[in-house]
């Protein structure tokens, strides 16, 4: 009686196998909801990968983790480094890193302020600096950077461990913009040939390395670690109960009347687990557009198709998904499911959480 994930486990683990023996160098990510599983999870994921270094080739000394907040669910379990995403600011959780802790956690700094009061704070601290990128969300400009580099080298630190990039998706090409981003580096003379990318191909990565051989790239990969191999992956809701309904009967919180006859189905799932929410695609393709147009014609009639799909059709919502269940219109002649039964369920994983996890 739940939404569940179940995991392919041979499968899953080929594919974590072969990601990081093609992806040398990786940092795996592990964030948020840790795509579904858990950052706990994930994290134990991590140790198992670095225990078959001698099979991949590639030693998991270090992962990231979005928030200070969610080193307290990833240390534990990891015994390696741990890069916190998030830039530090002297402010919040970014300053209550336990001591013990301290040693292990990479901060990540894009402001050239933030690069002085860090030092004066922990002068031990280790941490990457941030290059702004065409993504302009954090980061420095070369003349920061430069400025950073004149600051590390009047205080004489060490902790500087590399340079992050955080690059956009949905781009023909990075190696352009990586290259000149590259060259920035170089020409500040900064203390490090350490270099973080995140959402390059295969290809790019082994096109940089050949053109940079004195630079140690290392690709931060999440969605194509844990998330690649989507067969893998099964969602399903728990159906909860079945009621026939017919024309005029009304349902559901708001008493609705329903316009023709068929069934209704409780299903497992509901806005606590994300069912039902949305976030902005970024897509703005005239496709989209026409989906966009035709769905709300569909919210007009009280017609939204929901992400459960019984026999491989999607099924409607009977009204808004409730906090943990949801309720869905089966139209007369399609068949009914029994209650017990699991149907499939079509999530966006960062954005769900399951109530149960199993790896088989």
């Amino acid at each position: 009686m739940s939404l569940a994930l179940t995991v392919d486990g041979d499968r899953w683990r080929t594919h974590l196998l072969d990601t990081v023996s093609e992806l040398t160098g990786i940092v795996p990510v592990v964030k948020g909801n840790g795509y579904g599983f858990g950052i706990g999870k994930l994290a134990r994921r991590c140790t198992w990968l670095d225990e078959h270094a001698a099979t991949t080739g590639s030693k998991i000394d270090m992962m990231a983790v979005g928030t200070y907040l969610e080193l307290q669910h990833a240390s534990p379990r990891f015994a390696g480094d741990l890069l916190v995403l998030t830039p530090w600011r002297p402010l919040g959780a970014a300053l209550d890193v336990p001591e013990t802790l301290s040693p292990r956690v990479i901060h990540t700094v894009s402001r050239i302020a933030d690069v002085r009061d860090l030092l004066a704070r922990a002068p031990d601290a280790r941490f990457v600096l941030e290059q702004l990128t065409s993504m302009r969300r954090h980061g420095m400009t070369r003349r920061e950077l430069l400025e950073a580099a004149k600051v590390l080298g009047e205080r004489r630190l060490s902790g500087l461990v590399g340079v992050a990039m955080h690059l956009p998706l949905n781009t023909a090409s990075h190696l352009g913009e990586v290259t000149r981003l590259l060259n920035d580096v170089v020409a500040t003379g900064l203390p490090t040939r350490n270099i973080f990318v995140s959402h390059l191909t295969t290809a790019e990565l082994a096109r940089l390395r050949t053109a940079y051989p004195d630079f140690t790239i290392r690709p931060r990969i999440g969605t194509d670690l844990w998330l690649g191999d989507r067969a893998a992956l099964r969602v399903s809701s728990t159906v909860l109960d079945v009621h026939p309904i017919e024309r005029g009967d009304t349902f559901g919180y708001r008493g609705r009347s329903m316009p023709t006859s068929g069934h209704i189905l409780v299903v497992s799932g509901g806005t606590a687990h994300g069912i039902g929410l949305e976030a902005p695609t970024g897509d703005h393709s005239l496709r989209s557009r026409a989906a966009t147009i035709a769905r709300s014609g569909m919210d007009v009639l009280g017609l939204v198709r929901s992400p459960f799909s019984i026999d491989g059709k999607q099924r409607l919502f009977a009204e808004p998904p409730h906090m943990q269940a949801s309720m869905l219109f089966l139209p007369s002649g399609a068949r009914v499911p029994e209650v017990g039964e699991d149907i499939d369920v079509r999530v966006r994983f960062t954005a769900t959480t399951f109530d149960r996890v199993d790896i088989t």
